[in-house]
C-alpha cells in the first residue's frame, strides 16, 4: 500500500511507512506485563531490546523534514527481526 499510494501521488505528497515491532504501552501489556515476558520478548530480537514510544517517534520528523529524496519505503522499526533475525 505504502508503495502504490507514493507511486499515485508522486511528486506531490512523498508516503512512507514506519513499521514497529512490539512497542512498551499500555496496549503491549499482555505480551510485556511480567519481568519473564519482557526477557522472552527482548531475546526473539536480534538488538536484544524492547522498543519504547520514543524509539518510534524518532524516525517520523525526519520522515517528514530531511527525507526529501525519500517515498515510497517502509522503515522497519523492529531491532533486526525482519532482516537478520
Amino acid at each position: 500500500m505504502t508503495q502504490a499510494l507514493a507511486a499515485g501521488l508522486a511528486p506531490r505528497i512523498r508516503v512512507n511507512a514506519l513499521a514497529p515491532t512490539v512497542t512498551d504501552t499500555a496496549l503491549a501489556q499482555r505480551l510485556l506485563g511480567t519481568p519473564e515476558k519482557r526477557a522472552a520478548a527482548a531475546e526473539r530480537h536480534p538488538l536484544k531490546t524492547i522498543a519504547t514510544p520514543d524509539h518510534v517517534a524518532r524516525p517520523a520528523p525526519w520522515l517528514l523534514e530531511d527525507a526529501r529524496l525519500t517515498t515510497g519505503q517502509v522503515l522497519n522499526l523492529d531491532g533486526g527481526l525482519a532482516s537478520i533475525g
